[in-house]
């Protein structure tokens, strides 16, 4: 066997991570289209998908804990295992931080759902479909440009988001009189924005390894 043999034979055609990062990707996706479902439905009428946004948060986690299983079993991996874990990470990230904005609504019981809150909800939901559609590129690490131009679109994303939040959070203490509902609406918000932080971080990861791979 030649030593091209060898090599070829020895690099991973990966049936295992790509498609676990897609399967995050989507997952984030499905997660983020319920939130932002659940904003533009009656107080009664969100329980069901709150429900369901636990069950893809718990599916996120048990992708992230196989993929760092298949981390531990596999000498070879397409891509530094450290930017693999990083990634996976991220992406858990962003749903932990998704769930932590409906399970608050829940919490609080917040009833009337403010235009900024339902329009953060968007900017991650888009910022999300962004992820899933750069993370698809990973297959072939030769489309830059792609997930370059994709990323950009995120980071662009995070900036409105964080300008919807300085207004809304503006709004709240020129115009709310219940320091309860103060509280309620500005820790919503402030998990919103952040998890569109998160977003920025994974287009950043993702940018990241296809610079070191272009």
């Amino acid at each position: 066997m030649s030593i091209n043999s060898i090599f070829q034979f020895l690099v991973p055609k990966d049936k295992k991570f790509f498609p676990l990062f897609e399967e995050a990707s989507s997952n984030l996706i499905e997660l983020a289209s319920n939130l932002h479902k659940a904003v533009n439905l009656p107080l009664k009428e969100r329980e069901i998908l709150f429900q369901k946004i636990d069950e893809l948060e718990q599916k996120g986690e048990d992708i992230t804990r196989q993929t760092n299983l298949e981390l531990s079993r596999n000498f070879i991996t397409p891509f530094d295992r450290e930017d693999i874990h990083t990634l996976i990470t991220s992406i858990d990230n962003v749903a932990d931080y998704l769930h932590g904005a409906a399970s608050r609504m829940r919490l609080y019981q917040v009833d009337k759902i403010t235009k900024s809150i339902r329009k953060m909800t968007e900017i991650n939901l888009e910022a999300c479909q962004n992820i899933d559609s750069a993370v698809k590129e990973l297959r072939n690490l030769q489309n830059f440009k792609i997930i370059k131009d994709t990323c950009a679109r995120i980071n662009k994303l995070e900036n409105k988001s964080d300008n919807v939040y300085n207004k809304a959070v503006f709004e709240i203490f020129e115009n709310e009189t219940d320091a309860k509902n103060i509280i309620k609406y500005k820790e919503v918000l402030s998990v919103l924005e952040s998890a569109t932080d998160k977003c920025k971080s994974v287009a950043n990861i993702l940018e990241s390894i296809s610079v070191k791979h272009s």
